[in-house]
Formats: structure tokens, C-alpha cells, sequence
């Protein structure tokens, strides 16, 4: 074999996308040192890390390009739009975690708490350690004044990224003000 036919072949499989998403292998040690990160700083950079797996379907391109149309419409406030592309996304691969985690985020955003959490319950069904859904859980549950299911999901949250200050803050308050209620 001459080594362009070789080069040719080792060029095709570095450029073959690298199937990502919640089964990805890379994730199980970034969570690791997620839990252990000693600074802010490293927990903010594996955060990151984790959420471009999350948010990378990889063998589907075609899913890829919509999820990030998805991305844009949400960042544009185009809800209802980037409903409709989420939703599409999951009937095609009901398995990609991220996809129900956009659509509970955008139902929660239009005021759908019963289908923001229907959708992050197959979130969590799919990828258990998505501290982002269990934060938007803890963020609902204390919308709907359920402070004990608050307390429960953002507890859950930190247990798997315990570097989220505003997820901390908010579930000390709830448990003092818990903590202040007559029994």
C-alpha cells in the first residue's frame, strides 16, 4: 500500500465524526475531576468540557447542525421556534439526552413547569448525572413553592458539581428558611 493510499486512510478516520453525547467515554473521568477540582477556575473549564460532549450528537451531522440552529434561536428568543427544532430532534434520536434538556429549559422558560419537568425526567432517565437538568429542577420546584423538592434536586446538583455557587446559595437559603418553619 503507498503511503498516500495510507495517508488518505488515516486522514478519513481522524476527519469521521466522533460520536459524543451522554455515552461518551470521555465524560466518566471529567466527572471525576469535576468532583475533585480544587479551584473554580478547573471546575469552570471541565464544565465546559462536559457540556460540549453533552451537546454534541456526532454521529449525525444533520442533528448536530439542528441543535446548534436550536441553540441560536434560543439565545434570539425565538422560543416556540427552537421548540419545534428540539422536538424534532428527539423524534429523531429520542435518546440524546441534551436535545430533552434544551426543550425542558425552553418550557420552562414559557411557563410549562409540568412539560419542563416531564422532559428533564427523561434527561436525568438518559444522562443521571446532568447536573444542569437537576439545577432547572431545584429552579422549578422552587417556582411552584415545593421547598423540599427544591432542596432535593439542588442537593443531587452539587452532589455531582459541587462548584456551583448560585445552586449552593439558593439551597442554603431554602434550607434555613426550612429550618425556621414551626413543626
Amino acid at each position: 500500500m503507498s503511503r498516500w493510499v495510507l495517508a488518505a486512510i488515516v486522514l478519513l478516520i481522524c476527519s469521521a465524526p466522533v460520536p459524543a453525547d451522554q455515552t461518551d467515554a470521555r465524560l466518566e473521568p471529567l466527572f471525576v475531576e469535576l468532583k475533585t477540582a480544587t479551584s473554580i477556575t478547573d471546575a469552570r473549564y471541565i464544565e465546559r468540557e462536559i457540556w460540549q460532549i453533552w451537546s454534541t450528537h456526532g454521529s449525525d451531522a444533520e442533528i448536530d447542525l439542528r441543535f446548534q440552529r436550536g441553540v441560536l434561536l434560543m439565545n434570539a428568543g425565538r422560543l416556540e421556534e427552537a421548540v419545534r427544532i428540539f422536538s424534532t430532534i428527539i423524534e429523531i434520536d429520542p435518546d440524546f439526552a441534551e436535545a430533552w434538556n434544551k426543550r425542558a429549559t425552553l418550557l420552562y422558560f414559557t411557563g410549562d413547569f409540568a412539560g419542563s419537568v416531564r422532559d428533564i425526567e427523561r434527561t436525568l432517565a438518559l444522562e443521571p448525572r446532568h447536573f444542569g437538568a437537576l439545577s432547572g429542577l431545584g429552579l422549578i420546584y422552587q417556582q411552584i413553592d415545593s421547598a423540599d423538592g427544591a432542596i432535593k434536586a439542588f442537593a443531587a446538583a452539587l452532589e455531582i458539581n459541587p462548584h456551583m455557587p448560585w445552586i449552593a446559595e439558593r439551597l442554603d437559603a431554602l434550607e434555613e428558611e426550612k429550618a425556621g418553619e414551626p413543626l
